[in-house]
């Protein structure tokens, strides 16, 4: 992978740099253990999106509907935002009895990123981004981090929309073309091919190949480390 062809790589979080993704399909097990969540569901209607998108995108796959209610809902059941809510909590006490290490195989990316002076940035759909990052030792790591926060502040759309890519890309001073989009959710992959960036590329932590290369994904890793290990790349 001949990473100097590009000027910005925007990273994911969960399931690219850190495996909270794995940390948040359990809470989203344990909230949604009712209704008889599965992994593939976990896949299909929350991976990537914002907490309240995929609390809507479940319960319509079970025929299910709750009103909206509002951010500022007790953790619960009764609205959309209450559900999330509760979910977030979940995440919390999972996050704060476990911790979290970032993926080695990504933190050598990001040396080698470093070494050839290729801007970067987190781009996560968690209004938990940066409560992670300083989980996992990497608080100051990145001078940018567009996540759940920002896109509620600016009123940017969540993946798939490409919103929060270009974003990220706009901030790293980045044309999308000459940037790479490194996700390991479909709904992320999807929202770094319809922003047009020069590379996607899919990593799939569990089997879920073929579906990354449906959704945009030029390229699909099992770890990052394997774009360190090949002599020629996109």
């Amino acid at each position: 992978m001949r990473w100097e062809r590009y000027r910005g790589v925007l990273l994911d979080l969960d399931g690219v740099i850190t495996p909270t993704a794995e940390v948040h399909q359990r809470a989203w097990a344990e909230l949604f253990a009712p209704w008889g969540f599965t992994p593939d569901d976990y896949l299909t209607h929350v991976d990537g999106k914002p907490r309240y998108d995929g609390v809507r995108a479940f319960l319509a796959s079970r025929g299910e509907l709750r009103p909206d209610g509002d951010p500022d809902d007790a953790p619960g059941d009764a609205t959309v935002a209450a559900l999330g809510n509760r979910k977030d909590v979940l995440f919390r006490e999972l996050l704060d009895r476990e911790g979290v290490t970032p993926y080695p195989g990504t933190m050598a990316l990001l040396d080698e990123l470093d070494r050839l002076g290729i801007r970067q940035a987190v781009v996560s759909s968690s209004r938990n981004a940066r409560p992670v990052l300083g989980a996992a030792g990497l608080g100051e790591r990145f001078a940018h981090v567009v996540d759940g926060v920002t896109l509620d502040a600016e009123g940017l759309a969540g993946k798939p929309a490409p919103d929060m890519f270009l974003r990220a890309a706009a901030l790293l001073g980045v044309d999308p073309v000459n940037a790479v989009v490194v996700e390991d959710a479909t709904s992320g992959v999807a929202a770094g091919a319809a922003g047009g960036f020069g590379l996607v590329i899919g990593v799939d932590r569990g089997g879920n190949r073929e579906a990354l290369a449906a959704a945009g994904a030029h390229l699909v890793v099992g770890d990052l480390s394997e774009t360190l290990l090949l002599e020629e790349g996109a």
